[in-house]
């Protein structure tokens, strides 16, 4: 069949892709940046690239007329613009103008669990109001909706994961009580492949779930009992929503606007009622407990496939931060280091593109580590987004507090940009060349402020990139 898939750059799109393909669909992706695709993707006979906008009507043109089924993945969980909800009504009023004119015959949305419609988060409110825009297409709905979903990568699994695994004793807040219903990843494609032309599906809303229901208390201790920790967790009633937001902010890698998102959202029951969907699509059903252990098989044979931490709302930078590729030369100050090989080129590589997340940065790790908790404090991302893959990089991924602009490890070029709390912007980038590595760190302040900030640190780095340098060359 002929798939039109939207949000092909995020968590869940990156994960069904090559399942569609697997299964001989033909894909047109449809994505803002294409250069966020990578190459074995995009030369894919089975897939077609198509660069538009959702927010941009016009560009939608390009969608092919031919297409018999499209999912809509498109939300904006952590966005840091406070108006999130007019924009996802626009993107998915926008999607439905343009997809019928087309052939389309189904539209595959993700939405999640809706207990009661009275009382719901602002983002839950949206993902409602989202369903009743796609409801009103030409082509038929199913709306599979589902609470957390655990898998490696995913924003809720590594949120847990962060919390469980750093804080043998939790002070925690009174919606650690609230009830929910998580559902494995795999479950969850499963279920997304699983609906294609189903008739018995058109114009449907299934709930989706495991078969465990949770409090998230339970699942910070289920998923400790599982890593063999042991934890405490004391919930209080005094921790408002915003100081709530801050503990989570501080104790785990997600980002300020994500974190209230999440809070404001845990004060809704997320328990499925209707479950119809299980006589229509075959899948095992796994438990909690198994989706834990399979998350963490997956990330231990390094096969993390997508990772929310590289969705471009967990940093600083817009949608369009590859173009930052250019490193400007003008009006910068730079710090550069040049150091003769002494290790096999190909060691110097890996070295290169195994830095950051639990490698580290090869000397001084505790400088930034401080500079990372400093981050934080001023509202940055800090270090702990870690990296999705222990050894592999590509454009757009997240880099601790790095965003990789560009990864060509055949050549052994990387670069990448701050999305640390900066008064200026900064590029760090590594190059070997003729038996040398080439290390340059470029800074473009913003003002007297920043000129200040480089050379009030100046000593600092000229001993941290020197000693990172020699470290990764020797």
């Amino acid at each position: 069949m002929k798939i039109l898939l939207t949000g092909v750059t995020g968590y869940i799109g990156k994960r069904l892709l090559p399942y569609l393909i697997e299964s001989d669909h033909e894909v047109s992706c449809l994505v803002r940046d294409p250069r966020r695709i990578s190459s074995e993707v995009r030369e894919h006979s089975k897939v077609k690239i198509i660069q538009a906008d959702l927010l941009d009507q016009k560009s939608l043109e390009k969608i092919p007329k031919n297409i018999d089924v499209a999912y809509y993945f498109v939300h904006s969980m952590g966005g840091t613009n406070s108006k999130f909800d007019e924009l996802e009504r626009k993107s998915a009023q926008n999607f439905v103008s343009a997809l019928d004119q087309t052939n389309a015959k189904q539209i595959i949305y993700l939405s999640g669990i809706i207990n009661e419609e009275n009382n719901l988060s602002k983002h839950l409110t949206s993902r409602l109001n989202v369903e009743k825009i796609l409801n009103e297409a030409k082509a038929n709905t199913t709306i599979l909706r589902a609470a957390i979903i655990i898998g490696s990568g995913s924003g809720s699994f590594e949120i847990i994961r962060d919390l469980a695994e750093k804080l043998p004793v939790m002070i925690a807040p009174k919606w650690l009580k609230t009830k929910c219903q998580p559902i494995a990843i795999r479950n969850v494609i499963d279920y997304l492949l699983g609906v294609i032309n189903k008739e018995d599906t058109f114009n449907k809303i299934f709930d989706i779930g495991g078969p465990d229901i949770l409090t998230y208390k339970e699942m910070l201790m289920q998923y400790a009992e599982v890593r063999g920790l042991k934890r405490f967790i004391l919930s209080v009633p005094f921790l408002s929503p915003r100081l709530s937001s801050y503990w989570l902010y501080f104790v785990t890698s997600t980002n300020f606007s994500l974190a209230r998102s999440l809070v404001d959202s845990m004060k809704n029951e997320v328990v499925g009622t209707n479950f119809e969907i299980e006589k229509i699509v075959q899948t095992n059903i796994l438990g909690y407990k198994e989706a834990i252990r399979k998350a963490f098989n997956m990330i231990e044979s390094n096969k993390v496939a997508s990772s929310w931490i590289d969705s471009a709302i967990t940093g600083s930078l817009n949608q369009n931060f590859l173009d930052k590729v250019e490193v400007p030369k003008y009006g910068c100050l730079t710090d550069e280091q040049r150091v003769n090989l002494s290790e096999k080129v190909e060691s110097v590589k890996s070295k290169i593109w195994e830095i950051g997340g639990k490698t580290g940065w090869y000397f001084w790790n505790w400088a930034w580590e401080i500079r990372g908790i400093a981050d934080k404090f001023v509202g940055g991302v800090g270090l702990r987004r870690g990296r999705r893959s222990p050894t592999e990089l590509k454009p757009g991924d997240a880099l601790d507090f790095w965003r990789v602009i560009y990864a060509n490890e055949k050549i052994g070029r990387l670069i990448l940009y701050a999305e640390m709390k900066l008064p200026g912007e900064a590029w760090l980038e590594f190059n070997v060349e003729n038996s040398q590595l080439i290390q340059k760190a470029t800074f473009r302040p913003n003002g007297i402020l920043g000129r200040i900030y480089w050379y009030v640190l100046l000593p600092i780095h000229k001993i941290m990139f020197k000693g990172m340098a020699i470290k990764i060359a020797t």
